[in-house]
């Protein structure tokens, strides 16, 4: 099994390093850079610890749907230059899968132990880990932003990257309070329970718990390579009927500035997220 196991991930390895870099497709995006003073449409501000984007077509007192955004750990780099700083105004997903218009774009953080600072690895402190305070933030924040600039709370996508895709469900889902808030998931790039991580309950019967909180929403989960196909041969057999949708990005690189540039697997996204914010919020409730 475990030399099974390590010629799989060989496989996938190189099956990675023969795809495309990303930067061999000119990018028709670019996030709009950070400015002073309160939101506007068309403008990407710091609030707090999180960023907050309103799209070029948002009018006070109209309602919009919301994405919510993860961002993964912070201190990485790999030999393809891809970089992930752990902060909110690193993200890239939101920006890429609605071209700056029609969604409300929230990227949240995630906090240290005592919710006063960005924790750039993971959430709350080693070993402890604690998300409550990251869970507490994230709860407040989304419906502040729902009620004061107008996002309809039954159409509140939470997306991540890395790290944030493994939070869609271990933060996402981790209790019913906050598992109710969403009514779609993208998950780019690894995903709750395939692996075992630093901070408590990642196992899988732990996330098989959070699972059960899914309900009928739908899932699109992507990555790299074959990322997206190693976490569907865990999750099928656990969720046949399950509305989920697997796809490799076509890319190579560990990096979410792939929605920035034009490719299938954007295309793809798009459709996704379209659909599910068209159809009639399933029922949140585990």
């Amino acid at each position: 099994m475990k030399t099974a196991v390590f010629f799989s991930l060989v496989s996938a390895s190189l099956f990675a390093e023969e795809l495309p870099d990303i930067r061999t497709v000119p990018a028709d995006l670019a996030v709009p850079a950070l400015r002073e003073g309160p939101p506007a449409a068309g403008k990407r501000v710091k609030q707090g610890l999180h960023v907050l984007y309103l799209p070029t077509d948002w009018k006070p007192g109209a309602k919009m749907p919301v994405i919510v955004e993860l961002a993964g750990n912070g201190g990485y780099t790999n030999k393809f230059g891809d970089v992930s700083t752990g902060l909110p105004e690193g993200s890239n997903l939101g920006y890429g899968l609605s071209a700056g218009h029609g969604f409300i774009w929230l990227c949240a953080p995630y906090l240290n132990e005592k919710g006063d600072e960005i924790a750039i690895t993971w959430w709350g402190n080693p070993p402890a880990y604690d998300p409550q305070p990251t869970l507490k933030y994230l709860r407040e924040t989304v419906k502040s932003v729902c009620r004061d600039y107008g996002g309809d709370e039954s159409k509140v996508v939470l997306c991540g990257f890395s790290r944030g895709a493994i939070a869609c469900n271990y933060l996402g889902l981790y209790d019913n309070e906050t598992a109710k808030l969403w009514c779609g998931f993208l998950a780019y790039s690894h995903y709750d329970g395939v692996k075992t991580w630093p901070y408590l309950h990642s196992d899988r019967e732990s996330a098989l718990t959070r699972l059960k909180r899914l309900g009928s929403r739908p899932q699109f989960i992507c990555g790299e390579g074959s990322n997206a196909q190693e976490t569907e041969a865990y999750l099928r057999p656990l969720l046949p009927e399950a509305d989920l949708t697997f796809l490799s990005t076509g890319f190579r690189n560990h990096n979410d500035a792939w929605t920035l540039r034009p490719s299938p697997a954007r295309e793809k996204a798009r459709e996704w997220l379209q659909r599910v914010i068209s159809d009639r919020r399933a029922d949140p409730k585990p």
